[in-house]
């Protein structure tokens, strides 16, 4: 099993970054047909293959920058070795009330039989109806052959929203689409009971009021900036704020309301840190994108203190301490900025202050990011990209040095 080569702990959207959690996509993307590619969240169908050589690629960039890169498939293997994983695993995937007795009797005894390896296969690929060997349950005989008994997890991809730390400590989130509810499940196993990562107790978990990684970013030391709109709820920021003024891992969060659709559906698909006091922004909203300080009021994390509206690059300055937070423009002009939007181009993941991993086809943005003095490391991303996510959105930090 994986043992940690450095302390788990991201306090900055930029710190030197030295962990990262990543998963290869297999053979749950090649669950996706015309027919079911929306339920499963993705625009196209990605050209599996070439997917998996553009996540290769991007694994060994990281890894060539001296990142250490944990594959999420290796540790979910690694942790159904452990009895009590495996069997919470299974529990969990046989709570699904569409199975019905006989099927989930079935399905209890299938799973349970498995080895390591083939139950993470089949809890991230998924399982067909035509796949339960014959089992014919009323269930089973009124749903269509290529019914999902297990649906695959296409997503997973995106570790970003399923897990993101705060300070030493993660943050199992809550994904607000049915389509992606196991994969916090199964991210809430590994950090239960990966040896990598005991003693360390999950701030946050799947059952909970809906929060997303991508809309969290820590901007500074104690500060957090929580995006609001399609997957992450009010209800969910005010748990997720409470939380972490209790531990003592912040001591402000920038709310900051985000339009609810597809092309802004996290923080991160509009705003992305690439130096200490810098960040790639879609301009096209910049101009309207406002935020409320929220702090615990005297002290107490119960009790919130929630502020005025304020312009987003002003609440973040002043809660970082700062004078002013530089923006840097997607594209050159409306029309190429949402374009290049769209296409993740302010999705970039910083490896350090002024170095960041960016899609290569957003060029205009790119060459923004440069003459910023951004050092921009390219990389394909034309068949990941069919999901509607970025670097940043394919990768969790683990451990980041200081700043």
């Amino acid at each position: 099993m994986s043992t940690p080569r450095e302390a788990p702990g991201v306090r900055s959207e930029v710190g030197p970054l030295r962990t990262v959690l990543l998963h290869r996509p297999g053979a749950e993307l090649r669950r996706l047909t015309p027919r079911n590619n929306d339920a499963l969240l993705f625009d196209g169908i990605p050209w599996v293959d070439r997917a998996q050589e553009e996540h290769d690629a991007f694994a060994a960039l990281l890894r060539g920058r001296g990142v250490e890169v944990l594959l999420l498939a290796d540790l979910l293997t690694e942790t159904l070795q452990v009895p009590a994983a495996r069997d919470r695993a299974v529990e969990l995937t046989c709570a699904d009330l569409r199975l019905g007795p006989q099927l989930r009797r079935w399905l209890r005894e299938h799973l349970s039989s498995l080895a390591a390896e083939d139950l993470a296969e089949v809890l991230v690929a998924g399982l067909r109806n035509d796949e339960t060997g014959g089992q014919r349950t009323l269930v089973t005989a009124l749903m269509a052959e290529d019914d999902f008994v297990i649906d695959p997890l296409p997503n997973l991809l995106f570790t970003r929203d399923s897990s993101v730390w705060v300070g030493d400590r993660p943050v199992v989130t809550s994904l607000a689409m049915p389509a992606r509810k196991r994969e916090t499940q199964l991210t809430g196993l590994v950090y239960t009971f990966h040896p990598r990562f005991a003693g360390l107790e999950p701030l946050y978990g799947w059952d909970r009021e809906h929060v997303e990684g991508g809309d969290v970013l820590a901007l500074a030391e104690g500060v957090l900036a929580v995006g609001v709109g399609e997957r992450t709820t009010p209800a969910g920021l005010e748990r997720l704020a409470g939380t972490v003024f209790a531990a003592g891992l912040a001591r402000t969060i920038v709310a900051v309301p985000v339009d609810q659709q597809r092309a802004t559906m996290h923080l991160d698909t509009i705003c992305t840190m690439v130096d200490t006091d810098a960040v790639l922004m879609y301009p096209n909203i910049a101009h309207r994108l406002s935020a409320r300080v929220v702090r615990p009021r005297d002290g107490d994390p119960s009790d919130l203190e929630v502020g005025e509206p304020q312009h987003f690059l002003d609440a973040a300055a002043d809660a970082m301490g700062i004078a002013e937070l530089r923006q840097i423009d997607t594209g050159l002009d409306p029309v190429t900025a949402e374009r290049e939007q769209w296409d993740d181009g302010n999705n970039t993941l910083a490896l350090a202050p002024k170095v960041a991993v960016a899609y290569e086809r957003n060029t205009e943005t790119n060459e923004q990011l440069e003459a910023a003095g951004i050092e921009v490391l390219a990389i394909r991303g034309s068949e990941l990209g069919s999901g509607r996510g970025g670097p940043r959105c394919m990768s969790c930090p683990i451990a980041r040095d200081p700043l």
